[in-house]
């Protein structure tokens, strides 16, 4: 039975992949590994197959996306691993699919439903095309268009992906919160970082400008953004309760 071609736009590392495997097929490839590539998270996504641009050869890929000798199907075969983002248009971008370290995929829809803004302090991980770890004393949709969209900032991304993670307690009081089971390293400098926001009028404070992209998926607080100039798109991850119903495995891999 002949396979389709998929497109897949992954995040972890930002490259576009011509693939014959379905998503769940290529999230377990992708994440646990193979000779070429060492076991990791994977955060990707589908793309239209009809999607097209001048800056991406995509149709020689396509024809070099063969079966293999053994008719075993071809996993990847890379179109760009640079300036990816930017040059895709959000239009095209289907379901998000999150893999854990040992292969469990969840896919994601897009939703118009954004998180309400909130009086409270943020931290958001960069994804691509840079992936520092930022806190902020504003919402994702202004941090999106301070990044993207304000002509003020010397720090504009033509696209961006991110992930707002969770601060708890020190959302609220960074000073004197409970970190309870918060897995950060170096509290006591995310905590400096919280509360010079609060002594400065900037919106943003870098708190580590080479993040390594490496943190449990419970620490989500609510789902993952990109960007571009002309669009913003938010997938929302699931409540913890109906992970544990509907996608447990995932759940209880992504929790260890």
């Amino acid at each position: 039975m002949a396979r389709d071609i998929h497109l897949y736009l992954s995040m972890l590392p930002e490259a576009l992949i011509a693939s014959m495997l379905t998503p769940e097929e290529f999230g377990v490839y992708y994440a646990v590994g193979a000779m070429k590539k060492s076991r990791g998270q994977a955060i990707f996504f589908e793309i239209d197959p009809a999607f097209r641009h001048d800056f991406f050869r995509i149709d020689e890929a396509i024809e070099r996306c063969v079966p293999h000798e053994d008719g075993s199907p071809k996993r990847s075969v890379y179109i760009s691993v640079y300036r990816v983002l930017e040059h895709m248009s959000l239009d095209a971008l289907q379901k998000l699919y999150l893999a854990t370290q040992d292969g469990r995929v969840l896919g994601l829809e897009s939703s118009d439903d954004f998180p309400e803004e909130t009086e409270e302090l943020h931290l958001y991980q960069e994804i691509a095309p840079v992936h520092p770890l930022v806190v902020s004393t504003v919402g994702p949709r202004a941090f999106y268009e301070f990044i993207v969209k304000d002509p003020s900032s010397r720090l504009s991304l033509p696209a961006v992906c991110f992930m707002e993670l969770r601060l708890g307690a020190l959302a609220q009081d960074p000073e004197g919160g409970g970190v309870r089971d918060l897995p950060y390293s170096n509290i006591s400098h995310l905590r400096d970082c919280l509360v010079e926001l609060g002594t400065k009028t900037v919106y943003t404070k870098m708190v580590n400008r080479i993040n390594p992209i490496d943190f449990p998926y419970r620490t989500m607080k609510n789902g993952l953004f990109v960007g571009n100039r002309q669009q913003f798109l938010y997938y929302p991850l699931p409540s913890q309760e109906e992970l544990r119903a509907e996608n447990y495995r995932w759940w209880r891999s992504a929790n260890m």
